[in-house]
């Protein structure tokens, strides 16, 4: 199975396509994976694929879909913590793993992206996906919420208050720098849905959309500062340093 037709125009699944289709079997790590709506795509495109995830009845599904897809003998499943990941995962074994909005739920990203770095095999890849800060800030302003917007762009953890769903975002130079941090280098940074959210909340009001073209703005735009800072996602590749 081509893990593209899966996401169809979706800017990281286009990435990571690309990704599985040069380095056939791949051990891909999927933290936070849950259900397993990415774990058996891949598995079926021939990846073994680990899934740590807390929740057992969100494991139980994974388990069930991977049996039901004819998967199971390249699906694993463990319940542990995203900051625990390098207990449960043998250093030096995993050629992808997968971060996607795992870190801006955490009390320690740094430290769980550290646990993820040393699971990485020779020429292994980190992908990670976090909520953007910008983008919020952009989006509280849009509805009239201007304390709130100026809250996400002044508080360190990019936040508008106790009652925001999430525990912080990042901006391109903060997600760099947790990187870095984990003796990892950014080898690609794009925004995703730099030009999706504003398109939904104006243009669409008034006009058929042209997916199509849409998405291929999106492709140009996520790959060019500052444009990429607005994204409401950053996706972001790394690797073991040197």
């Amino acid at each position: 199975m081509d893990i593209s037709s899966r996401w169809g125009a979706d800017p990281v699944w286009r990435v990571l396509a690309d990704l599985v289709a040069a380095r056939p079997g791949l051990h891909v790590l999927d933290v936070g994976g849950g259900s397993g709506t990415v774990a058996v795509p891949l598995a079926l495109s021939g990846c073994r694929v680990t899934v740590i995830d807390t929740s057992i009845d969100a494991l139980a599904i994974l388990r069930r879909r991977a049996v039901d897809a004819g998967v199971a003998d390249r699906v694993e499943s463990v319940q542990a913590d995203a900051d625990g990941v390098g207990d449960v995962v043998a250093a030096g074994t995993v050629d992808l793993a997968l971060c996607h909005h795992v870190l801006e739920e955490l009390d320690d990203p740094a430290r769980a992206l550290a646990g993820v770095a040393a699971t990485l095999a020779p020429g292994g890849t980190v992908s990670m996906l976090v909520a953007g800060r910008f983008a919020a800030v952009l989006a509280q302003a849009m509805v009239g919420r201007y304390a709130s917007a100026a809250a996400v762009l002044t508080d360190p953890a990019g936040r508008w208050g106790a009652d925001d769903p999430l525990r912080r975002r990042f901006g391109a130079d903060e997600v760099s720098e947790l990187v870095a941090a984990a003796g990892l280098t950014v080898r690609r940074i794009t925004g995703v849905g730099v030009a999706s959210g504003l398109v939904h909340a104006c243009a669409r009001s008034g006009s058929a959309p042209d997916d199509d073209a849409l998405a291929e703005l999106e492709m140009l735009l996520g790959e060019h500062r500052p444009l990429l800072e607005i994204g409401t996602d950053l996706h972001v590749l790394a690797g073991p340093a040197g």
